[in-house]
């Protein structure tokens, strides 16, 4: 089944409908049909520190709890003890060779031989660079289609009545798709870490932990990575996001974003058409194909507003943009805005914070 929502209003969806209208009518829903029994497996995204888990997998197992009320387990390829949410009962500790669990044959084979152990109805990853690299492969290995790229997760009012309902945007987020998995009773889902909230890591009872012999893989051979490191935040789970675009008109004039990132404690990032003209590398792209952040304050300076830019960056809290075209896109989606000339608003505003 598929039917398309116009962005503005998906939120307010049918289910929410009833339940707003007609109280009575969605009790009686709930109590007809209660949550049911599932179990499934979010995947672990790698980390530089052992003890902690990464914002994408802590939104993924937000988005897991809304599925069923099942238990939920944990696939990691991390050693260390990391505390994780009280809604997983159960961490899958996967062991392979040196880096090769980064490589997507090794994290499939991992997946597909804990799910035969298990016999999980769900299995949910991240919808992150990670995620995409071994997702295609792991539907093709366990022969069910993946569903990417999920925004929300329906599960109230009349979609009890339709399990496995979910939202995800096309053409670059101007419309969302209303999707019903049916074809397989296992469903392979990534979701958007910007779209779900991070699950809360207490300090209660331990899950369990069990190990997983992950089969040899003879099909590639991990050689190396190189990786830029920054002492600044990670640009994907930064609190504050300052991006630039071409009014930058060169990569020297990033240090003007730079010294306004660090006075805020925040990453720099670029549009796609700064990355294109070598400005900046394209690590720090956002955008439908870089990054998708949603920081509590983005501030773009000098972007146009592109589509492909805005589907990247459109859900953070508060949306700042500066450019002296006041025409420029950008200013539709902006919380506030400053025409002027960025050569001069932002050394005014760096020195004055």
């Amino acid at each position: 089944m598929l039917s398309f929502l116009r962005p503005a209003t998906a939120s307010a969806d049918l289910a929410r409908r009833v339940a707003r209208r007609s109280p009575a009518t969605a009790l009686a829903l709930r109590r007809s049909h209660p949550q049911r029994s599932g179990s499934t497996l979010v995947v672990a995204e790698p980390t530089g520190d052992d003890s902690t888990l990464a914002p994408s997998t802590l939104s993924a197992i937000t988005a897991a709890s809304k599925l069923h009320s099942g238990p939920i387990s944990l696939l990691t390829f991390s050693s260390g003890e990391a505390n994780v949410p009280s809604s997983v009962s159960s961490v899958i500790r996967a062991s392979a060779d040196g880096n090769s669990s980064l490589l997507a044959e090794t994290v499939t084979n991992a997946l597909v031989a804990a799910n035969e152990k298990h016999g999980y109805s769900h299995i949910v990853a991240a919808a992150t660079k990670f995620g995409a690299n071994y997702l295609g492969r792991a539907g093709a290995q366990l022969g069910v289609s993946p569903l990417s790229d999920v925004v929300e997760v329906l599960s109230e009012g009349m979609y009890l009545l339709h399990p496995d309902t979910f939202v995800r945007p096309l053409y670059a987020g101007n419309a969302l798709a209303k999707v019903t998995a049916k074809d397989s009773p296992l469903k392979l889902i990534s979701v958007r870490p910007t779209a779900f909230d991070k699950a809360e890591v207490g300090d209660g009872p331990a899950a369990e932990t069990e190990s997983l012999d992950v089969p040899a893989n003879e099909l590639t051979e991990w050689l190396l990575e190189s990786v830029s490191k920054s002492e600044r935040p990670d640009l994907g789970s930064a609190p504050v996001v300052i991006s630039g675009g071409r009014g930058m008109k060169n990569g020297e004039n990033f240090a003007l974003l730079e010294a306004l990132a660090d006075k805020l404690g925040g990453a720099v990032g670029a549009s796609r058409a700064a990355v294109d003209a070598g400005f900046v590398p394209n690590d720090l792209q956002v955008g439908q194909t870089g990054k998708v952040v949603a920081p509590d304050l983005y501030i773009a300076v000098g972007i146009s507003g592109a589509i492909q830019h805005l589907s990247g960056m459109k859900d953070s809290k508060t949306i700042v943009a500066i450019n002296k075209d006041g025409e420029a896109p950008i200013f539709q989606v902006a919380d506030f805005g400053l025409k002027a000339d960025l050569f001069d608003a932002v050394p005014e505003l760096t020195e004055k914070l």
